[in-house]
């Protein structure tokens, strides 16, 4: 009863932290000097007419087609709401936004000497982005129930964390290192509770998951030191420098942070896994040697490890996929491939979040060792 009691106490909390740092998220940019980039308003807006246009199906993408359309536009959103406006839309393989009557877009406003410009930014894809968000929600309620509601506050509380505190936070200027590491023990600690209850087989996890997310992080910051690599070599870090030099980010630790976030999915996965079955295990058996359990451990973590880590290995690779092809397109020599930059950033990734994989498994199975046997040797006496 004690347990449900605080389970739901956490629970609400969650729910309430949630709400509480969105609400005051604002807060965060008080203060400070916030550069405007875009000289523009970006509204919703739909297709009234179609009055001209002059297509030819692209001869590389099947499926594209590029030219001109001149159509007319009328503004749903904003402080132009209801006006109406004539636009040219220019299709190409970088910008492709097919107009047709009826459809939803959203476009780009600037006010110009004779008047407003209205220019087609992109499709609009939030309604549809919503509906696959309520599925997943819903498929986690439907096939998880009270779990599911837990897995889905965790989620949104993690979500939160990263997006609402450490993004203002290292805009601010602060040490990035260290508040990736606050915010990931952070996480993590409200998720397992979230998902696997107090007691000892959620402390085991999490301390299982802090040692190989650390570990990944070590790793990671020592070879990119190694290989020279920073920040500024990662997606959008060349874009990002400019940024930097407005907000005053400190771009050195962006590599640990990338690492430490990417990876704590898979390690808590891994550490969670191994915690539960040592737990059924020594509940089963309370007079099994540590030794024994330990071993048993390394066994179920023997077969977890290759799977999560070849699942950590193949995302970061998804994620690079079209520079893989586009390297192997350009039919590089191996030493200038093998010394790209953007290559090394990949595999310091993948293989440092994978070691981070591996060596969770000996963490959390000593920990599990030390913690359940000294519960039931304590409980016998």
């Amino acid at each position: 009863m004690k347990s449900i009691t605080l389970h739901r106490l956490l629970l609400i909390s969650t729910i309430v932290v949630i709400v509480l740092v969105i609400w005051l998220s604002p807060m965060f940019k008080k203060n400070m000097v916030l550069p405007d980039y875009y000289q523009q308003d970006f509204e919703e807006a739909v297709v009234v007419q179609i009055l001209k246009e002059e297509l030819s199906s692209d001869k590389v993408i099947q499926g594209l087609v590029n030219g001109r359309q001149e159509a007319i536009l009328k503004v749903k959103t904003g402080q132009y709401a209801g006006e109406i406006y004539k636009t040219t839309n220019v299709l190409d393989q970088a910008h492709n936004v097919l107009l047709q009557e009826g459809l939803d877009v959203i476009v780009g406003i600037r006010e110009a000497d004779d008047g407003p410009r209205v220019w087609v930014y992109n499709y609009k894809r939030t309604n549809y982005l919503y509906i696959l968000g309520g599925l997943f929600i819903l498929c986690l309620l439907y096939f998880g129930g009270k779990k599911g509601l837990d897995s889905i506050v965790a989620l949104l509380f993690t979500a939160t964390l990263f997006i609402f505190v450490l993004l203002p936070l290292i805009f601010r200027g602060y040490n990035i290192i260290l508040f990736s590491i606050i915010c990931a023990v952070v996480s993590l600690a409200v998720s397992f509770l979230l998902i696997g209850g107090f007691g000892r087989k959620t402390l085991v996890a999490i301390l299982g998951t802090f040692c190989g997310i650390i570990v990944a992080g070590i790793v990671s910051y020592v070879f990119s030191r190694l290989t020279h690599i920073t920040g500024v070599h990662l997606d959008k870090g060349t874009q990002l420098v400019y940024v930097a030099l407005d907000y005053g980010i400190k771009i050195k630790g962006l590599m640990f942070a990338s690492i430490l976030i990417g990876s704590l999915g898979a390690v808590m996965d891994v550490a969670m896994s191994i915690s539960s079955s040592m737990y059924e295990i020594s509940s089963l058996d309370k007079a099994i040697t540590f030794k024994t359990l330990y071993r048993k451990g390394m066994n179920i973590g023997k077969d977890i490890m290759g799977t999560m880590a070849n699942t950590l290995i193949l995302a970061f690779m998804g994620g690079s996929f079209s520079l893989m092809l586009l390297m192997w397109g350009y039919n590089m020599d191996y030493r200038q491939l093998a010394n790209l930059p953007f290559l090394s950033v990949e595999i310091i990734q993948g293989l440092a979040g994978s070691i981070g994989i591996v060596l969770t498994v000996p963490f959390t199975a000593l920990m599990a060792c030390f913690l359940y046997k000294y519960r039931y040797s304590k409980d016998s006496n």
